[in-house]
C-alpha cells in the first residue's frame, strides 16, 4: 500500500505541471495575438521616403490614427529585424490588418501602385510640377529631366519636340519612381500609342508622329469641341497641301509668351519667331502644348473638304464657321470681330 505522503508529492507535481502548462499556453497564446491580431480599423495610405529611420516609421504610422496599437507594432517590428531597414515607398494599409502583415509589406518593400494623371499641359516645368506633386521626387527634380536636352535626344526628339512624347492619361506607377524612370516608361507608352492601327492612319495624312503632334497641338489651342476638331484638321491640312501659310493665332500667342490674349491683332502678327505662322509657311518646330489623344486622332482621322479658313462663331459657343473661299471668311471674321466690339474685347 502507497505512503499516503507519495500521493500528496504526486498530486503536487501533476498541479505544478498543469499551471506550467497553462502559463506556456498562455504566452503562446498571447504571442500568437501579438503578431496575428488587428492594428488598424481603417484605410490609409502612408509615404516613407528614403532614409526614414525606425523612430521616424513609428510616429508616422502613429499619426492621424493609422495604426492603433503601436506599441504591438514596435515589438513585432523588432523581432523580425525591420527596425534596421526601413524600405522606402508608399504603401496602403486597410482595415483589419495584423502587426505582422504590415511589417511583411514593410520589409519587402511591396508598394502598391499609384494612378498619375496629367493632361491640359503647356509647359514641361508645369508638367513636372504636376508630377512633383504625386511622386516622391519633387518638382525641380522632374524638371531638370524633361528640360535637359541629352534626355530628349536619348529618345529620339529634339528639345522643343520633346513634350510630343508624354500622351496625356492615367498610369500605374510607383510613388519612388526616378524621373529617368518615369521618361522611360513614358517612351514605351509613347510606342505603344503609336502602334497598330493609328501608324495605318499616319500614313493617310502624309505627315511624321512629330508633326501630327505639333498640329494636334494647334488645335487643341484651337477648340475644345472634339466634334469639331476632323474638320478643323481637315483645314490644316488643306493648307499644308497647298503650301499655304496655317496662320493660326494660338500659335502667335505662344509666340508672344502670353495665351491669355482674347484678340489677335495685326501688331501681333508680326512677332518675329518661328513659331509665328502667320510669318513662316509650314508647322512650327514643336507643339505649343501637350497635345490631347482627341485632337491627334482628329489629325489622323482628318475630314476631306475643300475649307481653306475658319472662324470663331460670333455666338461664343465654341464653335467655329468654317469658309471656301476669302471673301466668305472676311464676312465671318468681320461678324466676331463686331461681336467682340459688343463685348469690349479689345
Amino acid at each position: 500500500m502507497p505512503h499516503p505522503s507519495r500521493h500528496t508529492a504526486k498530486r503536487r507535481l501533476l498541479t505544478a505541471a498543469a499551471v506550467l502548462l497553462a502559463v506556456l499556453l498562455a504566452a503562446g497564446a498571447a504571442g500568437y495575438g501579438l503578431f496575428t491580431g488587428s492594428i488598424t480599423d481603417r484605410d490609409s495610405v502612408v509615404c516613407i521616403p528614403e532614409n526614414t529611420s525606425f523612430e521616424a516609421l513609428c510616429d508616422t504610422l502613429s499619426a492621424e490614427g493609422r495604426i492603433t496599437r503601436p506599441g504591438r507594432f514596435r515589438i513585432v517590428a523588432r523581432a523580425m529585424g525591420a527596425d534596421r531597414k526601413i524600405r522606402s515607398g508608399r504603401y496602403e494599409l486597410h482595415a483589419g490588418m495584423s502587426a505582422h502583415r504590415i511589417v511583411s509589406m514593410l520589409r519587402s518593400g511591396s508598394q502598391t501602385p499609384l494612378r498619375v494623371t496629367f493632361n491640359n499641359i503647356r509647359t514641361m516645368p508645369q508638367l513636372a510640377s504636376v508630377l512633383g506633386r504625386q511622386l516622391r521626387a519633387d518638382s525641380a527634380a522632374f524638371a531638370a529631366m524633361l528640360l535637359d536636352d541629352s534626355v530628349a535626344a536619348r529618345y529620339g526628339f529634339r528639345p522643343e519636340e520633346f513634350i510630343g512624347m508624354f500622351i496625356p492619361d492615367t498610369y500605374e506607377v510607383y510613388w519612388t519612381v526616378s524621373p529617368d524612370a518615369f521618361a522611360e516608361r513614358m517612351n514605351r507608352e509613347y510606342r505603344r500609342f503609336w502602334s497598330g492601327t493609328r501608324q495605318e492612319r499616319l500614313r493617310r495624312t502624309g505627315l511624321t508622329e512629330k508633326e501630327v503632334a505639333i498640329l494636334a497641338s494647334i488645335i487643341d489651342e484651337e477648340t475644345n469641341r472634339t466634334d469639331e476638331m476632323p474638320v478643323m484638321a481637315g483645314v490644316y491640312i488643306n493648307r499644308l497641301h497647298r503650301g499655304i501659310p496655317l496662320q493660326a493665332d494660338p500659335t502667335v500667342r505662344y509666340a508672344i509668351g502670353d495665351f491669355t490674349l482674347k484678340r489677335i491683332l495685326n501688331r501681333h502678327l508680326k512677332v518675329d519667331s518661328p513659331y509665328n505662322t502667320y510669318q513662316h509657311a509650314g508647322l512650327p518646330p514643336g507643339p505649343i502644348r501637350m497635345p490631347s489623344v482627341a485632337a491627334i486622332d482628329a489629325v489622323l482621322g482628318y475630314a476631306e473638304h475643300d475649307y481653306l479658313y475658319f472662324c470663331a462663331r460670333p455666338d461664343f459657343s465654341g464653335y467655329h464657321a468654317f469658309a471656301r473661299t476669302l471673301a466668305e471668311h472676311n464676312r465671318n471674321a468681320r461678324a466676331y470681330a463686331a461681336a467682340l466690339d459688343r463685348r469690349g474685347i479689345r
